[in-house]
């Protein structure tokens, strides 16, 4: 084989364990909310300039308590911060983790296609046969190409 980027042996115990702590997640994140792609780009979004400016507003606004109307909810917007404060380091370890898995998952397909390849010219060399045709025609679908549209004269 020409390529081994990772060799990966998930044990039976090892995809259990897995799938209980994604469903812990999920169970978890059950609260959470999913936005459209259209409400995601309407939201005023807080970026590192308007965090700085969030909080400074949320530390003049408990401190100047008695300009509130009634309708405004303080506390509403400081339990915001703090649950955006908590959530922010566990969004980043969930991210690395789930971008070391797509890493790992790229890899093993691309060993498997590096190994297929390699296979498939070892039996284009050893021989003929029912086996190498069925290779032939699997393969032919990831290499066949498109064929051309034809073009007709402009009149």
């Amino acid at each position: 084989m020409s390529q081994n980027l990772i060799s990966l042996d998930l044990s039976a115990s090892d995809v259990t364990a897995m799938d209980a702590a994604l469903d812990t997640l999920e169970k978890l994140f059950a609260n959470f909310i999913e936005l459209t792609p259209d409400e995601r780009q309407k939201l005023p979004k807080m970026g590192d300039k308007s965090e700085a400016f969030c909080r400074q507003t949320l530390i003049v606004l408990d401190q100047s308590k008695a300009m509130l109307p009634s309708t405004f909810d303080l506390a509403e917007a400081q339990g915001d911060m703090i649950a955006f404060d908590a959530l922010r380091p566990r969004i980043q370890r969930l991210r690395a983790l789930l971008s070391k898995g797509e890493d790992t998952q790229m890899a093993l397909g691309s060993d498997v296609l590096s190994a297929s390849y390699d296979g498939y010219a070892l039996a284009k060399v050893s021989g003929k046969g029912a086996a190498l045709e069925a290779l032939k025609e699997a393969i032919s679908v990831r290499t066949r190409k498109p064929r051309a549209k034809p073009t007709t004269p402009d009149a």
